[in-house]
């Protein structure tokens, strides 16, 4: 083995860097310790390395090494130091790592107590720099329930209502939580969402979304705000997006701060 050459570490004479060369769409086992307990789930991850100019390419092996010896909950804190590891395995002055999965919490139906599971898709990305400041991005989609305020104006019974998905990206402190943006989301909604309803909670939820009418632009509004005050939140971006339940098309709303 010590005689089989070392392509990678050959030199490379065209003088330019690459900002990111790894691995993507490799998918491995992981734990999330959220607030109810612990869980298991496989994550999609992106590993990545920027390369000098003098080198002629990276050691993709290493990333699946470093991954592998990973025994941490995922979080914030324990995806710093995965990639501080990636970048020192490497050599590398610059690392990054990314990664998705899909995490369950717990609820309860509002009148009977009903237990069900409702799932969100989570990402996370650390951005690592010898040279600059580290970067912490989150990422979160929650589904939501929303009733137009125009329709509940104008109509005699009733008013529509709909699905939509509320999608938070912030670049933030270590010790944010996802659980702190979910609940922040389904606070800004006309209702949240159930995996599991009893006659009983249908009629309580149905009138809570009456009673709190929401625009899609009333929720973006109102995830914002929210947002802006949080000390731990540097950067946001909210995206909502309703499942128009009378209309052929979906209503849409973005800000980014």
């Amino acid at each position: 083995m010590q005689g089989l050459p070392d392509t990678q570490n050959e030199p490379d004479h065209r003088e330019i860097v690459i900002d990111r060369v790894g691995i993507r769409e490799l998918r491995y086992p992981a734990r999330y310790v959220g607030a109810d307990e612990e869980q298991s789930t496989v994550a999609k991850y992106e590993m990545t390395v920027e390369l000098p100019a003098h080198l002629k390419g990276t050691h993709m092996s290493r990333f699946v090494e470093a991954l592998h010896d990973f025994k941490e909950p995922l979080s914030g804190a324990s995806l710093a130091r995965l990639t501080e590891s990636l970048a020192s395995r490497l050599q590398a002055e610059r690392a990054y790592i990314g990664c998705e999965f899909t995490i369950f919490r717990k609820k309860e139906a509002p009148v009977s107590r009903m237990e069900s599971l409702m799932d969100y898709e989570l990402g996370m990305e650390y951005r690592y720099s010898t040279k600059e400041e580290s970067q912490l991005f989150l990422s979160v989609q929650i589904p939501v329930a929303t009733l137009c305020p125009c329709s509940k104006a104008i109509s005699e019974r009733g008013a529509h209502n709909q699905r939509g998905v509320v999608t938070i990206s912030v670049e933030a402190s270590t010790d944010l939580t996802f659980e702190e943006l979910i609940e922040l989301a389904e606070s800004s909604a006309s209702c949240e969402l159930y995996a599991g309803l009893k006659r009983s909670d249908e009629k309580a939820v149905t009138e809570r979304a009456y009673d709190q009418p929401v625009f899609v632009e009333d929720l973006a509004r109102n995830v914002a705000v929210k947002l802006k005050s949080h000390q731990g939140i540097m950067w946001y971006r909210v995206e909502a997006e309703n499942f128009e339940s009378i209309h052929h098309h979906n209503a849409y709303a973005m800000i980014e701060a």
